[in-house]
């Protein structure tokens, strides 16, 4: 196997925000909270319900308590600065919250059909309000508990496979396996990466990939759920590329600890597979918010990634972002892998990431050669849940055309 690499020039640092910002943003999380909170506390406690004055006043209380925080929770737990335990249990607290507060105000906005299916069985208040709150409030309890413990299990395997007209026959059934979203974070989870690390080396990879947003985090404090990344193999190639979560300050910490434990850290750089005359190139490029971040040498660059390559040989692409593939439809890439969404991860979120990116989740076409395979993910970010949105382990079965 050869490899090649380049780097990318400097880029300067990022701007202050703005004064105005400074404003808007605190008036516009405040908006979105009561907006949040403000439906399920009707649905579940007012509306017509007539609930009895403590019963009134205690979910009244309770909805405050939430309301005020959940901002607090996640501006100490996500905000910029020293990391450490207090900071970590403050953003387990905001995350939390956070899930459940849209599970919530979802079924809430569902709720509203209920009741008029009821208004039109002509069932009358209170009971027509209590029937409601009853089952919304069942609902995202059952949905919490059930999404919670889709988020900590270990991801499913999804099999597919991948017709590549240019790819060489000794690369015919080739085995690519992809892990991607891990995002390691305040909840440890050190457990579920050994349990992920051992299902990965159970599908015995050719190509294992890591398709960004390794953790939130430096490397420093978050290796011990990191470390199973190291115990993961492959036949031909472990390949790295980074997400828009390391460049919250630690891309390059990341690039080099995945160098270190033996993986080709893919910063807009390529690297070789031979099987006899055949050739197949896998490449990598920078997420796509890498050159906004201000990190010196990042930012996403497919001609330097592929630089020296021959036109004439199958290109593998990582790119964290789905959106990234309009870039790779110019170059004539073959496939493009790649994670970012969660697939929704919380349902309906899909909707609202399908406004930013072409493809949620799974196999898709783009130009006229172009394939796009997008994951869900294996981990997941800041609420642990996943409601409707099941994680994966991807495993694409490279087929020659």
């Amino acid at each position: 196997m050869t490899e090649e690499q380049t780097q990318d020039p400097g880029q300067a640092s990022s701007p202050h925000r703005p004064r105005h910002r400074r404003i808007v943003v605190p008036t516009v999380v405040f908006v979105v909270c009561a907006l949040l909170f403000a439906l399920p506390t009707w649905t579940v406690v007012f509306a017509g319900a007539q609930w009895p004055p403590v019963v009134t006043a205690i979910g009244t209380v309770v909805a405050v308590a939430a309301f005020v925080a959940l901002p607090a929770a996640m501006y100490l737990g996500h905000r910029p600065g020293p990391e450490g335990r207090v900071k970590d249990a403050w953003a387990r607290i905001g995350d939390v919250l956070l899930g459940m507060v849209w599970i919530a105000f979802v079924w809430s906005v569902l709720a509203l059909l209920l009741r008029l299916g009821l208004w039109f069985a002509d069932i009358d208040d209170p009971l027509r309000s209590r029937i409601v709150s009853g089952a919304t409030l069942g609902i995202v309890v059952v949905l919490a508990l059930w999404g919670h413990y889709e988020a900590m299990r270990t991801p499913r395997v999804r099999h597919t496979t991948v017709r590549i007209d240019r790819l060489g026959a000794r690369f015919d059934g080739l085995r690519v396996v992809l892990v991607t979203d891990t995002h390691f974070g305040p909840l440890d989870r050190t457990t579920w990466s050994h349990r992920l690390a051992d299902a990965v080396n159970a599908l015995e990879p050719d190509v294992l990939a890591h398709v960004g947003d390794i953790a939130d985090g430096s490397v420093d404090r978050r290796r011990m759920q990191a470390a199973p990344l190291e115990s993961m193999l492959a036949g031909s190639a472990r390949v790295y590329v980074t997400g828009n979560h390391e460049y919250f300050g630690e891309a390059q910490e990341w690039l080099d600890h995945m160098e270190n434990i033996g993986w080709h850290s893919l910063h807009n750089r390529h690297v070789v597979l031979h099987r006899g005359d055949d050739a197949l190139i896998i490449a990598g490029v920078d997420d796509a918010t890498a050159k906004g971040s201000g990190a010196p040498g990042h930012g996403a660059d497919l001609t330097r990634a592929l630089a020296g390559t021959d036109p004439a040989t199958p290109v593998l692409l990582l790119a964290h972002q789905p959106k990234q593939v309009a870039d790779a439809v110019r170059a004539g890439v073959d496939l493009q892998v790649s994670g970012h969404t969660h697939g929704g991860q919380i349902w309906p979120f899909s909707a609202l990431v399908r406004l930013d990116q072409p493809v949620v989740h799974g196999l898709s076409s783009h130009g006229t050669r172009t394939q796009l395979y997008t994951s869900r993910g294996s981990g997941f970010w800041g609420p642990p849940f996943r409601v409707f949105a099941p994680s994966e382990i991807s495993v694409l079965t490279l087929v020659a055309g």
